[in-house]
This record gives structure tokens, sequence and C-alpha cells, in this order.
């Protein structure tokens, strides 16, 4: 069978295309190669959290890896076959035990019958999507597609410390089937969370009061929440925004950071906040990078065209689409709405 052939330095260069390409080499059978692992970043080659997700790969699809060590730049991947059933990986330290999840979950989401994976790592870390991201704007949209995905965050990990634990129940989906998501519909009520395990009940404080000023939310309509933390839980910071739609749910994430104040972490997420509200596109930028896999997965299998408007394309999005198209027999194209006030992302079978 044809090898998937990956330059990992091409796009922004980082550990997306691994596992990406980890992803479409199980969900496809076919063994994948990939050279000049993360050459994009200051510290190239795979780390425990990119080794942690190639385990993660050999372990639900019987497979075998040449390479899989701390600072290769090269790796030689044979997937076997898929098998569904319970699973539990680790990664020491804060590494981001959802990006594991976002490695297997698409060949999981095909195979032949539920699973379930317990998870443990970093839950609420700066260079990946939060917990709270994947169960109520990611997860939900999974469902559209036919697809379960049930989280359970059963404790909290930050940066640096980690020791997160969160369990996912994967039900795969009869038949997949895209849909288009090109409008948000009608908003709900918006809220925002201000975690702080092991840190002063002062800076949550300080950040919900700052946001408020900044968005108009209130204490008194419910908008601006400090929920109970285990302390032993951090030291960690993050300010969230749940934004929910009638058609999607965005949610927003800034972290706090030693020598970052509570008003400026408040500040930048307000800025993310009203860049999402001004724009049209029913997707964020984020939530654009992340459905764009089980999307072209799900067009693959059908057959039938989709598309999603989205408020902005990252670089990591651009690489995600050049991967994806190398990968499947798909055109992923990257446009504009007529009145160009949103992006879209158009997927459909190659002619």
């Amino acid at each position: 069978m044809q090898p998937l052939t990956l330059d990992g330095a091409q796009g922004e260069g980082g550990g997306q295309i691994l596992r990406t390409g980890l992803a479409l080499s199980m969900a496809t059978g076919r063994p994948l190669h990939i050279t000049r692992i993360r050459a994009g970043r200051p510290k190239p080659g795979l780390m425990r959290q990119h080794l942690a997700c190639v385990n993660a790969a050999v372990a639900v699809s019987c497979g075998q890896a040449e390479g899989a060590e701390p600072g290769s730049q090269a790796l030689a991947f044979a997937p076997g076959p898929v098998r569904a059933g319970e699973y539990a990986f680790q990664i020491s330290g804060a590494g981001s035990c959802l990006l594991v999840l976002q490695t297997v979950l698409p060949a999981l989401m095909l195979a032949d019958g539920p699973s379930t994976l317990q998870l443990s790592g970093g839950t609420h870390n700066p260079m990946a999507p939060p917990f709270d991201f994947v169960e109520r704007a990611f997860a939900p949209l999974l469902r559209r597609l036919g697809v379960g995905l049930e989280m359970d965050l059963q404790r909290r990990g930050f940066y640096p410390a980690g020791g997160g634990v969160v369990r996912a129940a994967i039900t795969p989906a009869t038949a997949l089937q895209p849909c288009d998501i090109t409008a948000r519909g009608a908003a709900g009520r918006c809220h925002a969370e201000a975690l702080a395990p092991g840190l002063a009940r002062s800076i949550p404080a300080r950040e919900l009061e700052a946001l408020g000023q900044h968005l108009g939310w209130t204490h008194a309509a419910g908008q601006l929440l400090a929920p109970a933390v285990r302390q032993d839980e951090g030291p960690g910071n993050a300010l969230l925004a749940t934004l929910p739609h009638e058609h999607v749910t965005e949610v927003f994430c800034q972290f706090g950071a030693r020598g970052v104040s509570a008003e400026q972490v408040a500040r930048r997420l307000a800025d993310a906040v009203r860049r999402y509200q001004r724009g049209s596109g029913a997707l964020g930028p984020h939530l654009a990078d992340q459905w764009m896999l089980p999307l072209a997965l799900a067009v693959w299998h059908s057959g039938q065209a989709a598309r999603y408007t989205c408020t902005g394309i990252t670089p990591h999005t651009r690489t995600n689409a050049a991967v994806i198209a190398q990968c499947l027999p798909l055109r992923v194209r990257i446009g504009a709405t007529p009145d160009a006030s949103a992006h879209v992302v158009d997927i459909a079978p190659q002619a």
C-alpha cells in the first residue's frame, strides 16, 4: 500500500502535522513516513507529548513505529487494524492529554464498537485546547456527524504540574454524515468562568470584574462565575468565556502567567470574544481548525461535500488543510463569503 509521506517542516512546522498524519494513517490503513518533525519549533523533533501520541496510535491500531524516540525528527508508522476497547494513556507533566485524544479519535470514531479512554496529563495548558473547549464546542459538532463523544473531567491539570485526568467515551457513527455549518443561529446567554486553583482568591475576582467591565457581563445575570476548584489541581489560572448559539457553541480561553496581571488576562479574553462577535462566521479560528479533520473524514466516507464558515484562518489551519489534501482524495478550499465578512472552508471529493 502506498505510504503517506509528509514533510514535518511544511506550513507552520509543528506537532499538528504529526498528529494529523497519524490519525489519517490509522483511518486509511496506509503507512506513514514523516521527516523533519517539528522543524519549525525552537526544539525540533519528538518531545514526550508527541511520543505519547505515537504510542497511543500504536496501541489502538496494533501498529508499529520506528524512530519513536525523544528528539527524533523522522518516524515510520505502520498501522494495523484499529481496535475499539478501553485504553489508558498518560503523559508525565503538563503535556496535553487532549492532544492524545485528538490523535486517536478519528480512528476510533470509525471503529466497529465503542471505546473508553482514560487520559492523564495536562487538561488546561496554553498550547492546546482546554477540556472545556473540547467538551462544549467540539464534541457537540461531532454529534452532528453521528459520532458520540462524552467527556468527564475527573481532575484538572494545569501547566507546569499537570496531573489532570479525563475520561472520554467514543461511540462510532453508524454512517458518517457530513453537515454544513454556515450560521451560528440564535444566541444564548454567554458566561465566563475564572479558574485559579492554588492561587489567591483575589485573582479570579479581579479577572471577572475586569472582564465584566469590558463586555458588560454581570454577576447578577449569572454571567460571571468562579466555580469551586480543588486547590491541589494548581497552581494555575484560566479565564474562559462560553458563547452558546443555536447551531454552535464557542469557547475562548486565556491563561494567566507570571508577570501577567489579572486585568491583562481579562482584556485579552475580551478582545477574542469581541472579534468573534464582530464576525459573521459560525466557528472561531481554533474550532475551525479542530473541525476540519473529522468533517473531511465524513466527506470521504459519504462522498458528499460539506462546508463551514469561520471568523479566522490560522497558519495551523492552512497546514492542516494541506496535510488532509495530501492524504485523502479530497479538495480542501479556503475562500471568503461574497461580502467578505467570513472565511469559507469547502471540502469535497476530488472530481
